[in-house]
């Protein structure tokens, strides 16, 4: 027989909707959902399902991990049920594949840290995420061009080098210039910001280059006119785009983190 053990997705604010949004939801490996708290009635629960053992105790979720396409319905599953409570009540993301003993293991987590649950969730509250990535279209490393039939000179290609130079500059400025409006935007709706690895290799999504890549916590009544005021960083600006994502859950402030890297 298969033994189950929980799987977490997240820690929540117990509102009267809860129950049954997760009534009828699916999570990782098809599991029903279900809610986990320290007491009976407690403000504070956790969002689990059972899982099959045998696929994620340490070795086979390490195992599990370096194969994409399991990883990614993984992920998938994790998310859903995170962004369905959220839609509902307050949300603590939890990191991909936590997963306890049993329940009890739960209540206990729950227990020794509802205090500092209680405070993430009272201060999130009333907030949802947005993500911001900035790209420069051009190359990261500008590849020499052949000469042109069409030049002169020596001295003409150097003009024609110079010239490609100056355009890349001129496109980083630009790039500079659109930070400092997403700062400006951050600093008049964002009440926190965190920074993320830029998008390189793999990761990388679309043209260009990724030169910033951070996520803001947005009240929910500022929320369309942060939208708005970061969709025109880059207005009258050429070699640059922005891309924009959310709202989302606050996958990015579920932990405190320290003042310098929040301030927007």
């Amino acid at each position: 027989m298969t033994r189950l053990i929980t799987y977490a997705y997240a820690v929540a604010r117990r509102v009267e909707a809860l129950p049954r949004t997760i009534t009828d939801l699916v999570g990782v490996a098809e599991s029903a959902v279900h809610l986990v708290s320290a007491t009976r009635g407690d403000d504070v629960v956790a969002v689990v399902s059972p899982v099959p053992e045998e696929d994620f105790e340490e070795t086979a979720l390490r195992h599990h991990l370096e194969d994409f396409e399991w990883l990614e319905t993984l992920a998938r599953a994790h998310h859903g049920v995170i962004e369905a409570v959220a839609v509902r009540t307050t949300v603590l993301p939890l990191r991909l594949a936590t997963v306890y003993l049993d329940d009890d293991r739960v209540r206990a987590m729950l227990a020794d840290r509802q205090r500092a649950f209680d405070e993430q969730l009272s201060r999130l509250a009333g907030h949802e995420e947005w993500g911001v990535k900035l790209y420069v279209d051009a190359p990261s490393t500008p590849a020499v061009p052949p000469p042109d039939p069409h030049v002169s000179s020596g001295r003409d290609y150097l003009r024609q080098r110079r010239a490609q130079r100056d355009s890349r500059q001129e496109t980083y400025q630009a790039a500079e210039r659109a930070a400092e409006r997403i700062e400006t935007a951050a600093r008049a709706y964002a009440v926190d910001r965190a920074r993320h690895r830029l998008q390189e290799g793999e990761l990388a999504v679309g043209p260009g280059t990724n030169v910033t890549n951070d996520a803001y916590l947005v009240p929910l009544d500022h929320a369309e006119a942060f939208r708005a005021h970061i969709l025109q960083s880059t207005d009258g600006l050429h070699g640059v785009r922005i891309e924009v994502t959310g709202p989302w859950a606050p996958y990015s402030f579920a932990t405190p983190r320290r003042t310098e890297e929040t301030t927007p």
